[in-house]
């Protein structure tokens, strides 16, 4: 018993007479005749006011004020009474010992505080540890009275906590509640639980401020809005750094750890948030909900597919999505023949070597280069010009056309200078560049002026070239405009990008892109594409074009011809995000 006194810093229980706490060592005649000297004085002052807060404290006095034994009424009648039940704690003593408790806490003194709980070690210990972990400017506790939580054996005390912290942006403010009870030896004590530190502290579990974990940063759209709900972008967005020199602001927290459940750890209260610096990408996110349905839907059944849109006159990326989702992005990624959208690189190369969309190109059923190379539409058309060779994608008349015209390397030589392939872009995440090898051979060259041997481009990169001839000008393409663009060397002349828009706009309307075009207003073009994909094996379906100032690129691997698979997934994009101009 003195040992607990000197935890709690009692050291005289006859000094709390309130309490009707019985004095200690009944054996030592001097003491207890001092004793009951104090309580027979004190009797008729103190009787009143222990009767005011609570009949036990005036019953346990009276009877050791009056005996109790059939002694001789001496010195031993305390020490032989009998000690009564005891008596459940009043709301006045509970609300007295609890405010006791919480000053005591409040102020650091853990030891005091410790002394009016029922279990002083453990709750020096929690306390003591709580003040270490959760290192606080003030902390303020007071009581709010009575709790709901009490039963009538021990009543609750519900309290407030306030706690301040250094930089914090404010304070951590919640309710609690702690139990009171009647100990053994009379006293009104705080029943210790973890609980009592927060209601959600239990045996352990630790509670602390831990730094957050780093801010993941998650892009927006071009109007703040999300995009990590679409499919073909939970891939890309982790791939978006911050810009140069951006912090990333770890945030600390109070956090309770140790309970081993779904939310462990769990913050309790946010000190200074994380913060990561914010990237708005180009992506519009009507736009990419459209094509992520478009491509959905041509890649069903298990065939490959991606689409592209950029607006012309900023070389933005308005949307970009593929299929299968969650592996590699063939969209931006990947590497195939283009098949005749290679036409309009070709017809471009062609008009600056003198030839004009009237000029005569026949279209033979079959020409040698010397491979022999067929068209899709059989029959010879001698008449056709160069457009018509251009709108019904007649290979024939392009192969005989460039190996007349155009010197080895010159395709290459326009699609790096006027349409910015094979310039190493940079996007804002990895991507392809266009590969257009210089033709060892006339089969070489005659495969690459119809889009097929070795070339290999992506949906982003013919995107970018139905752009560049929308607009007159190549940009190029970006996810985010704090990236370091690059810049052709050169420029598509006036003449040519009006002639190539003139020649897509007669395939949109009339030629082999009709039917996926039709009913879209505005300024329109178009390119169909069907890439050989080997023996036996579907075709590849491609399809480029635009609508006023959105320019669009999709394929489908194995979808067959241009304008079936890969033309009705472009085409949804620009009926639904092409129609200003």
């Amino acid at each position: 018993m003195h040992e607990e006194q000197e935890h709690t810093g009692f050291t005289d229980h006859t000094d709390h007479a309130d309490d009707g706490d019985y004095p200690e060592h009944e054996d030592e005649p001097r003491r207890r005749s001092t004793t009951r000297r104090v309580v027979l004085v004190a009797v008729g002052g103190v009787f009143a006011a222990l009767v005011g807060v609570g009949g036990y404290g005036a019953y346990n006095l009276v009877n050791a004020v009056s005996g109790g034994s059939s002694g001789d009424g001496g010195g031993d009648t305390a020490a032989a009474a009998t000690p009564s039940p005891q008596q459940p704690p009043s709301t006045e003593q509970a609300e007295a010992v609890a405010k006791d408790f919480l000053s005591a806490w409040g102020r650091g003194d853990f030891t005091a505080a410790a002394g009016l709980t029922d279990r002083p070690e453990a709750a020096r210990t929690a306390l003591t540890a709580f003040h270490d972990g959760v290192p606080t400017t003030s902390l303020a506790l007071t009581g709010t009275g009575p709790a709901s939580s009490g039963t009538p054996s021990e009543p609750a005390v519900g309290f407030k906590v306030r706690a301040e912290f250094d930089g914090a942006t404010e304070a951590w403010e919640y309710d609690n509640v702690l139990g009171v009870m009647r100990a053994a030896d009379g006293r009104t004590l705080v029943r210790w639980a973890p609980s009592v530190v927060h209601p959600k502290f239990s045996a352990g579990r630790t509670i602390a401020v831990r730094p957050l974990p780093n801010p993941v940063s998650k892009p927006t759209d071009r109007k703040g809005r999300p995009l990590d709900s679409f499919p073909s972008l939970r891939g890309v967005l982790p791939q978006i750094a911050p810009a140069d020199g951006a912090k990333v602001v770890t945030g600390q927290a109070v956090v309770l750890s140790g309970g081993g459940g779904p939310q462990d750890p769990e913050q309790l209260f946010v000190l200074t948030p994380p913060s990561a610096p914010q990237v708005t990408l180009t992506l519009d996110a009507d736009l990419q909900q459209v094509a992520e349905e478009a491509v959905k839907q041509q890649s069903a059944g298990g065939k490959p597919a991606s689409l592209v849109a950029v607006q012309p006159s900023t070389g933005q990326i308005l949307a970009m999505a593929y299929a299968p989702q969650g592996g590699f992005n063939r969209a931006v990624g990947g590497g195939q023949a283009p098949g005749s959208t290679m036409k309009v690189v070709t017809s471009a190369a062609l008009l600056e070597a003198g030839v004009s969309p009237d000029t005569v190109v026949p279209c033979k059923e079959t020409t040698y280069s010397p491979r022999a190379w067929h068209n899709d539409e059989p029959g010879d058309f001698p008449a056709y010009t160069l457009a018509d060779d251009f709108s019904r994608s007649c290979n024939t008349g392009f192969i005989d056309k460039g190996l007349e015209k155009l010197q080895p390397g010159t395709l290459a030589t326009v699609a790096r200078d006027q349409f910015g392939l094979g310039l190493q872009w940079h996007i804002g995440i990895p991507s392809r560049d266009a590969t257009i090898p210089v033709p060892g051979s006339k089969d070489e060259a005659a495969a690459e002026y119809v889009g097929q041997g070795q070339i290999q481009v992506n949906s982003l990169l013919m995107a970018s070239v139905a752009a560049t001839v929308q607009s007159g000008t190549f940009r190029q393409p970006v996810l985010r405009e704090d990236v370091k663009r690059v810049s052709a060397t050169g420029k598509l002349p006036a003449d040519v990008a009006r002639d190539l828009r003139a020649m897509m706009a007669k395939t949109a309307t009339q030629g082999t892109a009709r039917t996926p075009m039709s009913g879209l207003s505005g300024q329109v073009g178009a390119k169909t594409g069907t890439a050989e994909a080997g023996s036996g094996q579907a075709t590849n379906s491609w399809f480029i074009a635009y609508r006023n100032d959105l320019a669009v690129a999709a394929e489908v691997e194995g979808g067959g011809h241009g304008n079936s698979a890969a033309g009705v997934a472009a085409a949804q994009v620009l009926r639904a995000g092409g129609g200003k101009g």
